[in-house]
């Protein structure tokens, strides 16, 4: 029997107006492990995908295992649905590549967050975040792994809605690139070394 991948998913919003949005840093996250792993996206449709595909998808062995062996199967996926039904996608492609709600691995903003923090959980609340709630109805389980990157509390009497919906800062693009690359180790090691682990690492101060 083949082990069973890792669904890794970034979430955001589809199409070029939203691609630099705080909203969309877990998507900028899969493309950053897409380029360390040389894979491509691309549309899956079939299975128990609608004929429409809802996702782009591309598989992969993510990091090393000790001795140099190629690391664990992924499945990385940017659905292609808005944030607030991504759902539907996450739940489908699970079933598609027989992945268990604690092997998938969600990458989203998150508001709760100092910009440039990282921070892994299992299970818990939603936060409000729109992408997590239907993740989990979908699902029917809150037992699935988040990756939470932090984009910080919008300013003054900014609405939380409008805040995720625009672009970074100009003083933020200078750290974006770091915090990316960070987030993605933090993918590498919830899924090469586990999640106690990983937390261990991503939840010390330096």
């Amino acid at each position: 029997m083949s082990e069973r991948p890792w669904l890794v998913v970034g979430l955001g919003n589809p199409g070029p107006q939203y691609a630099g949005n705080r909203h969309n840093v877990g998507q900028m996250v899969l493309d950053e492990l897409a380029r360390r792993t040389g894979s491509t996206f691309g549309a899956r449709a079939g299975g128990l995908l609608s004929r429409r595909p809802q996702a782009v998808v591309a598989e992969a062995r993510l990091g090393t295992l000790p001795g140099g062996a190629p690391g664990p199967r992924v499945v990385l996926a940017k659905p292609t649905t808005y944030m607030n039904v991504s759902g539907g996608p996450v739940v489908a492609l699970a079933r598609y590549f027989d992945v268990p709600p604690e092997q998938v691995v969600m990458v989203h903003d998150e508001l709760d967050i100092p910009f440039a923090d990282v921070r892994l959980k299992i299970g818990g609340g939603e936060g409000g975040h729109n992408g997590l709630r239907d993740t989990t109805k979908a699902l029917g389980t809150k037992d699935y792994v988040r990756v939470r990157v932090g984009v910080g509390r919008p300013p003054g009497r900014m609405e939380a809605a409008d805040f995720v919906l625009h672009d970074f800062a100009k003083a933020e693009l200078k750290d974006l690139p770091w915090l990316v690359d960070r987030a993605a180790d933090a993918v590498e090691a919830v899924v090469g070394e586990g999640l106690e682990k990983a937390q261990l690492r991503f939840h010390t101060k330096a």
